[in-house]
Order: C-alpha cells, then sequence, then structure tokens
C-alpha cells in the first residue's frame, strides 16, 4: 500500500469512526443516563436519511432538509419519550428489550407506508462534489471531510455541553444519583426527556449526513445498530468520551481490516470488542 492509499484509508477510517461515535454518543446518553435499552436507536439512523432524502427534493437543498429534519427529529424525540419511554424508566430491562424492538418494525412499517420500499440516492451538493487531487489518479471526496468536519463540531458542542453548561452539570448528576437530584429541586424528568431528544437528534443527523454516501434502503438502521453497541460496549456504557475513542478504534479496525485482511474483516471488530472486555470488563472509561 502506497502512501496515497494509506492516506485514503485514514481518512476513511476517522470519518466512518466520527459517523459512528454520532450515533453512539446518543445510544450511549440514553442507555447510562436514563438506563434505557434502545434497540430501536437504528430506526433513528434510517429516519434522518429519508427525511434527508425527502426534504432535499421538496426543498431543493440538502443543507436546509437536514436543518428542518433535526428540528422534526428533536421533536419527535420528545414526544416519543413523553408518550412511551418515560413509563418505562422503573421497568425491568427486559421490557425495555422488548418495546423498542417492536418500535423497530413499527418504524419499518411506517416508513414503507410513507416512503415505499425503494432504494434512492440523495445528491451530493455542488459545492461538495468535487474531490482534492492526492495523485495524478487518486482524489479524496470533498463530501467526505465535510462528514468528519460536522462530526467534529458536534463532538466538541457535546462535549461543552456535558462538561461545561448547568445542564451538563444537571445531566451528570442525574446519572450519578438520579434520587438524590430529585431531592435537590432538579426536574430530572425534564432532563431525561432532553437527552433522549438530543440522543435522537445526534442518531437522525448521522443519518441525514450519511445519506449522500450510503444510499437510502429500507431496514439500514439494523447494521449500524450493531456496530453502535460495539463501541458503547467498547466505550463503557456511560461515556461519552469513551464512545468516541471506541468509534474511532472500530473505524480504523474495520476499515484497515477490509484492506488489509478482508478474509477476517468481517469478525476483527468483534475480536477487537472481546480483547478489551478481557482486561477492562467496564470497557475503556467509566461514565
Amino acid at each position: 500500500m502506497d502512501f496515497a492509499n494509506f492516506l485514503i484509508q485514514l481518512l476513511n477510517s476517522v470519518q466512518y469512526g466520527l459517523l459512528l461515535f454520532m450515533l453512539a454518543a446518543g445510544l450511549t446518553l440514553i442507555f447510562g443516563i436514563m438506563g434505557v435499552v434502545n434497540l430501536a436507536h437504528g430506526s433513528f439512523y434510517m429516519l434522518g436519511a429519508y427525511l434527508a432524502w425527502s426534504l432535499s427534493l421538496q426543498l431543493g437543498s440538502l443543507t436546509l432538509a437536514i436543518l428542518l429534519g433535526t428540528a422534526l427529529s428533536v421533536v419527535f424525540g420528545l414526544l416519543l419519550e413523553k408518550l412511551l419511554i418515560q413509563h418505562f424508566y422503573h421497568r425491568d430491562h427486559l421490557d425495555q428489550v422488548l418495546l423498542t424492538f417492536g418500535l423497530i418494525y413499527i418504524f419499518e412499517e411506517a416508513r414503507s407506508m410513507i416512503w415505499g420500499d425503494d432504494v434512492h440516492g440523495v445528491t451530493i451538493p455542488a459545492l461538495l462534489a468535487g474531490g482534492i487531487q492526492l495523485t495524478e489518479n487518486l482524489s479524496y471526496p470533498i463530501y467526505r471531510l465535510f462528514i468528519s468536519g460536522v462530526c467534529i463540531v458536534l463532538a466538541l458542542g457535546l462535549y461543552f455541553l456535558i462538561s461545561k453548561t448547568r445542564l451538563g452539570m444537571k445531566i451528570r448528576a442525574g446519572a450519578f444519583n438520579r434520587e438524590m437530584t430529585e431531592a435537590l429541586g432538579v426536574n430530572i424528568k425534564l432532563i431525561h426527556s432532553l437527552v433522549f431528544a438530543l440522543g435522537v437528534g445526534l442518531a437522525t443527523i448521522a443519518g441525514m449526513i450519511a445519506s449522500p454516501i450510503s444510499s437510502v434502503y429500507p431496514n439500514m438502521g439494523g447494521s449500524v445498530l450493531i456496530m453502535c453497541f460495539v463501541v458503547v460496549v467498547i466505550g463503557g456504557i456511560g461515556s461519552v468520551r469513551g464512545a468516541l475513542i471506541a468509534a474511532l478504534l472500530v473505524g480504523f479496525v474495520d476499515t484497515f481490516g477490509k484492506v488489509l485482511l478482508p478474509q477476517f474483516s468481517g469478525m476483527l471488530v468483534y475480536m477487537l470488542m472481546a480483547l478489551v472486555l478481557l482486561y477492562k470488563p467496564e470497557g475503556l472509561f467509566k461514565a
């Protein structure tokens, strides 16, 4: 592998890892802070992809579609948490698994009725459609760099929110000791609603920005959900920092594994997870 090809795979690894972080951050927040096992998280990724496709056709702009789709997804997350999820906070994890597993089928049927079962493509904006020339024959798509940039900005924003703001302090306090936080006058129900909506929003944004390079198709949330759980387990449940490092590790292992060891690429990520859990059963970082 020459340097140009190595650089392309390196950039692909970072881009894939950052996109996984967008998904896993929402999942680890919902799981670690709210204690909810959300198997329907991949469906929010699918929702984002379909929103990007349908809204970009109607508005004529992927940028406007992403902005409007983000707002719609946050509202959807607030409504879903209010009407359904909040009633399962104190239920067994098995009840939560059954509920969210059922939601997968509901969302898939709703998707089929609203948008159909065809595969769709989302057009990359003209400003981002080109590539950066690396050699005479190789170039790297600008849109993939755009995805990485958006993910980095959102990751920094999430870090600032959780670590540096009053709301973030309440979120961390609620995750550490819910009863004490409520006793101090914090509206923990509102905190949970905001955290769930944030998780839904992050997953939806990931689906929207990834749609031009991954296409839009039925059941597309299933495969990313498995990778999300792998990232959450490796990074440590409830740890946003752990999710970021684990997502980048998974991105490197998966991308370079497919190039260097294609015959073993399907198991390398799970071998990484097993190796981490062997020495760090709680994941790389605690919440």
